[in-house]
């Protein structure tokens, strides 16, 4: 990979585009990759791993994952039916998908609503549903142009497998000469993410990690502005700390508020 920041395929909150390149400099050698939170997979993209296994809990994300990977004409064609609505039948539409994804969660309108929402951000309520609204100020992606993303991505991701359960799951087959990329919904974000999870249960899973020589690296609660949110990590966890620029807070710009610098916390067991 160059410099070049590359385009995002989909928008998930807490998004490591910005940070990725960084991240990745950070890997040692590895047989297999395991991405357990994949989200919008951007340090999967800029580890361009040849083997990789990537989960999430989200079931319509992961089956959006295997659609891109398998069938990227068909969700392009979909996307460009419904986006062509859009800007013909105008914002209700928009809702329309929404309320559908809502009531049967599906890969299409999930991409459909990822590029037509604001600010391009996922969010769902404690419910499960989707929650966003449309962004008004704005067409959406033209199909055009997001053909060319997905077709870059789908060729990038072609020997992924994705698994739909949470971080246990799909790291089950790791083994010492593997490698493991963590991350989690952060503890001082909750409720802007798609599930929790438990901070006891998730200290558990890092211990075992050691306990079987297994690599990882972690993203994790950092700086926003003039305030910390450094969570207390026990010190066995880990061997080194390091704080990355990650842009913006996209939360603040959405309430219209005051941008702040968000800097996260990266840590490595080695």
């Amino acid at each position: 990979m160059t410099g070049k920041l590359f385009a995002p395929v989909i928008k998930w909150a807490g998004s490591k585009r910005l940070q990725a390149a960084a991240i990745v400099k950070f890997f040692p050698k590895f047989n297999r990759y395991y991405e357990p939170f994949v989200g919008g997979g951007s340090v999967l993209f800029q580890a361009n791993p040849k083997v990789a296994i990537c989960g999430d809990i989200c079931e319509p994300l992961i089956a959006l994952w295997k659609t891109i990977r398998d069938s990227p004409d068909v969700l392009i064609k979909q996307y460009a039916r419904d986006w062509k609505r859009l800007q013909i039948e105008g914002y209700l539409v928009y809702y329309e998908i929404r309320n559908r994804f809502n009531k049967s969660p599906n890969p299409f309108d999930l991409f459909f609503l990822s590029r037509t929402c604001v600010n391009g951000l996922i969010r769902f309520n404690s419910k499960g549903e989707f929650n966003n609204s449309l962004h008004h100020t704005r067409k959406g992606i033209h199909p055009d142009k997001i053909k060319k993303i997905v077709m870059k991505w789908s060729q990038r991701i072609k020997n992924v497998v994705f698994i739909t359960g949470d971080y246990r799951k799909t790291v089950k087959g790791a083994s010492s000469s593997d490698f493991i990329y963590l991350d989690p919904p952060y503890f001082n974000t909750r409720g802007r993410y798609y599930g929790r999870i438990n901070y006891d249960e998730f200290i558990e899973f890092l211990e075992l990690l050691n306990e079987k020589n297994i690599k990882f690296a972690l993203s994790y609660d950092g700086i926003c502005g003039n305030r910390e949110y450094v969570i207390d990590l026990p010190k066995h966890i880990y061997k080194r700390h390091f704080f990355l620029e990650s842009g913006n807070s996209p939360f603040k710009k959405v309430m219209g508020k005051k941008k702040e610098m968000v800097r996260e916390s990266l840590y490595l067991n080695w």
